[in-house]
């Protein structure tokens, strides 16, 4: 097997977590990105051979500090695999959300991984088996009340995952989109986990997410990764008759904008 050097951003997350327990255990040596140098430390020790495993602090909002990233990783000798996992959530409609959280979802959903992949690239096209995943969300394809903002994080990043695939088609670069469903993380709200229950919205574990995540390492041609059915269907149903998914989800408005209420000024996560 080859031994990849990955870079996880988001890494203490629930997905990002799994993702570095799940690699780690497969013997690939990981850099685990985020900004809380404590919680980092907890991940490291938790995965297999934690000594060969590193930490990077960077806020990711910052395009000096992804810059910072970028050089850093150069210093220790380059990278094999981005992941750009890191993200942030919010259930709101949208005459409630604030600027702030605005700015705050497109800097980390979408400028983010759009900085690391430019700041990255002179780093990966000189690996044999340069890969990036690029964590979307089937409301990357599919537009949902009360996650107007985050959709179109979403969309943008899909948007720029399918352009960058396009544009790297001439190198040996494999750049992926990875779109999980509905996953049982911290970033749903008590008032998300409760309408995805009544709405009978199924919902993944983070494990799931990773295990398609090691799949994608393998691919050496850029593809597009949907999980979760009936997910995947309405993601192509909405691309060819977008009537008549938004037809199936107004039937739902009185529900979700119940929740929405109850949601209250809960904060990103």
């Amino acid at each position: 097997m080859t031994v990849l050097k990955i870079v996880i951003t988001g890494a203490t997350g629930g997905i990002g977590s799994a993702m570095a327990l799940a690699f780690a255990q497969a013997g690939h040596r990981l850099v685990l990105v985020g900004r809380n140098s404590d919680e980092l430390a907890v991940l490291r020790n938790r995965l297999a051979q934690p000594e060969r495993h590193q930490i990077m602090l960077a806020n990711l909002n910052s395009a000096a500090a992804i810059t910072s990233l970028a050089t850093e990783l150069a210093d220790i000798g380059g990278v094999d695999v981005l992941i750009n996992n890191a993200g942030v959530a919010g259930f709101a409609l949208l005459p409630e959300v604030q600027d702030d959280d605005l700015a705050q979802m497109l800097q980390l959903n979408l400028l983010a991984p759009m900085r690391l992949c430019r700041g990255l690239l002179p780093l990966l096209s000189v690996s044999a088996n340069a890969c990036i995943i690029n964590v979307g969300s089937s409301f990357g394809s599919i537009g949902y009340t009360g996650f107007s903002a985050y959709c179109a994080s979403k969309f943008g990043l899909r948007g720029f995952t399918e352009a960058l695939q396009r544009e790297l088609a001439d190198q040996e670069i494999a750049v992926h989109y990875l779109a999980p469903r509905a996953v049982r993380t911290k970033m749903n709200s008590a008032a998300v986990v409760a309408m995805n229950a009544e709405l009978g919205n199924r919902e993944d574990e983070p494990e799931v997410v990773a295990l398609a995540a090691m799949r994608l390492l393998t691919e050496r041609h850029s593809c597009n990764r949907y999980l979760g059915w009936p997910e995947k269907f309405f993601v192509r149903l909405n691309g060819l008759f977008p009537c008549l998914v938004a037809k199936a989800l107004k039937k739902q408005l009185p529900i979700i904008k119940r929740y929405a209420k109850q949601q209250g000024d809960a904060p990103l996560r």
